[in-house]
C-alpha cells in the first residue's frame, strides 16, 4: 500500500488472481449509519396503503351515489318476500311463477289505483265544495266579529285588501316558479315506483333461481342456514302483511258503519283509507287516518267530527289490546316496546321506509337468533311472576326497622290527642312485639 499524496492515507491495490482477499477497514475506522438504506418492504407499504384509501374514497362515493337504487331494491326484496306465500301457492298449483308474480302484481296495482282515483275524487269534490262555501264561511265570521268588538268590516274590503297584498302576489309567483319541481318529483317518484315493481317481480319470479345461485357459492352448512332464514324472513313479512291487511279490513267495516251512520259523504273510500294507513303507519298511524273522516263529518256537523274522534280512540284501545294480540300472535310475535322501538330505529336510517320494513325485518332477525340462544328453566321464584311471595318482607333486609317504624305510627296515632283511642288488634299487636 503507498500512500496518496492529498491524505496520506494508504490505497489498497487490487489484489493478483488467485491471491489472498484484500483486507477489510481498519479497526478504527468510522462505521457506516444504522438505518441508512431504505427498507426494501417500505415502497410496496405505502403503494399499498395509498390503494386501499383510493380504494375506499371510491366505494364510499359509490356508496352514496347509489343509496336511492340500494334503497329501492331493499323495498323490492321485502315486498317479493310479502307476495312469496300467493305466489308459491299458485306455482303448487301448475301456474308458471311469472304468470303468477304477474296476476298477483297485477291485483295489487288495480285496487291500488281505484283507491287513489276515487280518494282524488273525494278530495277534489270536498275542495270545491269548501272554495263555495267559503264566502258564506267568511260572512259568519266578519258578522260575529263585528257583534263582538264594534268593528265595520266587510267582506269586499277583506277580499281586495287580500288580492292587492304582497303576500298574495309572492306565493302566485312561488307556486309558479314551483311546478316544474313538482313535476320533476312526481317523474321521480313514478321511475322509483317502476324499479321497485321490476326488481320485485323479478325476486318474485326467480325465487328459486336466485336462492340456487347464492347457494352455489356456499358450504352445505352455510346453505342450511341462508335456506332457513329465508323462509323464516318469507313467513315473517308475509304474516306480517297478512294480518295487517286483515286488521285493516276490520277497521275498515266498522268505520264504515259509524260514517254510513252520520251519513257522512264518502263513506267507503274514507272507510278504506282509514283502514289502510291506521294498519302500515306506525304508531301514528290511527289518528293520522282519522284526521280525514274528522274534517269530512265537520263539514256535515261540528257535533259529527267529535263522534268520530271518540270512535277511533275506542276502536284503537279495542285494536291494541283484543285484536291485534291474537292477529298477530302467531305471525309477528314481537313485543310492542320492540316493535315501537325498531320503527324509530328504522324511521332515523330510512326514513318512511324504514317506518315501514322495520317490524318484518326485526321479527326475522329475532325468530333467527332465537334458534342459536340457549335457554335454561326459570326458578320458581315469586318474584319472577311479578308478585312478592309471603315472607319476601319478613327476611329481607331493613324489615326489622319498617315493622318498627309501623308500630311506632300506629301508637303515635292512638296516643294522639281526641283519637277514639287504640283498636283492640292494635293493642294486642304492641303487647306481642313488648313481649318479643
Amino acid at each position: 500500500m503507498a500512500p496518496t499524496e492529498e491524505t496520506g492515507q494508504a490505497v489498497q491495490h487490487p489484489s493478483a488472481p488467485g491471491g489472498p482477499p484484500p483486507p477489510g477497514p481498519p479497526v478504527g475506522g468510522p462505521a457506516p449509519l444504522p438505518g441508512s438504506r431504505m427498507p426494501r418492504w417500505l415502497p410496496r407499504a405505502m403503494v399499498l396503503a395509498l390503494v386501499l384509501i383510493a380504494l375506499f374514497q371510491l366505494g364510499s362515493w359509490a356508496f352514496h351515489e347509489l343509496t336511492g337504487l340500494l334503497i329501492n331494491i331493499l323495498i323490492a326484496f321485502f315486498l317479493a318476500l310479502a307476495v312469496e306465500p300467493a305466489v308459491s301457492w299458485m306455482a303448487a298449483r301448475g301456474v308458471r311463477r311469472g304468470l303468477g308474480t304477474f296476476l298477483v302484481f297485477l291485483g295489487v296495482l288495480i285496487v291500488t289505483a281505484g283507491f287513489v282515483t276515487l280518494l282524488g275524487s273525494m278530495l277534489a269534490g270536498q275542495i270545491i265544495k269548501i272554495v263555495e262555501d267559503f264566502p258564506e264561511y267568511l260572512d259568519s265570521v266578519i258578522n260575529w266579529i263585528n257583534t263582538h268588538f264594534r268593528t265595520e268590516l266587510r267582506r269586499v274590503d277583506i277580499q281586495e285588501g287580500l288580492l292587492r297584498s304582497d303576500w298574495l302576489r309572492n306565493y302566485v309567483q312561488n307556486s309558479a316558479t314551483g311546478v316544474l319541481d313538482v313535476s320533476t318529483q312526481v317523474l321521480g317518484g313514478l321511475f322509483q315506483l317502476l324499479t321497485i315493481g321490476l326488481f320485485s317481480f323479478y325476486f318474485a319470479a326467480d325465487g328459486p333461481r336466485l336462492r340456487r345461485t347464492i347457494c352455489s357459492v356456499l358450504p352445505p352448512a352455510r346453505q342450511a342456514e341462508v335456506l332457513r332464514a329465508w323462509e323464516i324472513a318469507v313467513n315473517k313479512t308475509g304474516g306480517y302483511l297478512y294480518s295487517r291487511g286483515l286488521m285493516a279490513l276490520i277497521s275498515g267495516m266498522a268505520h264504515y258503519v259509524l260514517l254510513e251512520i252520520l251519513e257522512v259523504p264518502y263513506a267507503p273510500v274514507l272507510a278504506v283509507w282509514v283502514g289502510l294507513v291506521s294498519q302500515f303507519i306506525p304508531t301514528i298511524g290511527t289518528y293520522l287516518a282519522g284526521a280525514l273522516p274528522m274534517l269530512i263529518a265537520f263539514t256535515v256537523d261540528p257535533w259529527y267530527a267529535l263522534w268520530v274522534l271518540i270512535f277511533v280512540v275506542i276502536y284503537q284501545q279495542f285494536e291494541n289490546y283484543v285484536l291485534q294480540p291474537k292477529l298477530t300472535s302467531k305471525t309477528v310475535d314481537i313485543h310492542p316496546a320492540v316493535a315501537f322501538g325498531s320503527v324509530v330505529m328504522g324511521t332515523a336510517l330510512l326514513g318512511a321506509v324504514g317506518a315501514l320494513i322495520a317490524i318484518p325485518a326485526v321479527a326475522t332477525l329475532q325468530a333467527f337468533l332465537g334458534a342459536y340462544v340457549k335457554r335454561y328453566d326459570v326458578t320458581d321464584d315469586p318474584r319472577v311472576h311479578g308478585h312478592r311471595g309471603a315472607g319476601s318482607g319478613n327476611g329481607g333486609p331493613g324489615s326489622g326497622e319498617r315493622r318498627t317504624l309501623a308500630d311506632r305510627a300506629r301508637q303515635f296515632w292512638a296516643h294522639r290527642p281526641g283519637s277514639p283511642g287504640p283498636r283492640r288488634e292494635d293493642t294486642e299487636d304492641t303487647e306481642d312485639t313488648e313481649d318479643t
